[in-house]
C-alpha cells in the first residue's frame, strides 16, 4: 500500500458509524480517495485516529501478506 493511504486491505464498514473498521474512513472518502490530491488524502489521515477513538473503533490489524 502506498503511504498515502490508510488502506490496510480490512475493508469492512461499520453500520453503526459508517466508518471502515480498518482505516476509518467513510464510503464517501473511499470512493474519492484516488482523485484527491496528496494535501487533502494527508488531511483526511490526519483525522483517521481521533475518528476512530470518537467512535470507539479499535483500527483492525493488516490483513497478512500473502507469500
Amino acid at each position: 500500500m502506498s503511504k498515502e493511504t490508510p488502506c490496510v486491505a480490512v475493508c469492512m464498514i461499520d453500520p453503526k458509524t459508517k466508518l471502515c473498521f480498518g482505516c476509518g474512513r467513510t464510503l464517501p472518502e473511499i470512493a474519492r480517495w484516488h482523485a484527491m490530491d496528496s494535501a487533502d488524502r494527508l488531511a483526511v489521515m490526519a483525522h483517521l485516529p481521533a475518528r476512530m477513538a470518537e467512535a470507539g473503533l479499535t483500527p483492525v490489524a493488516a490483513a497478512p501478506k500473502r507469500i
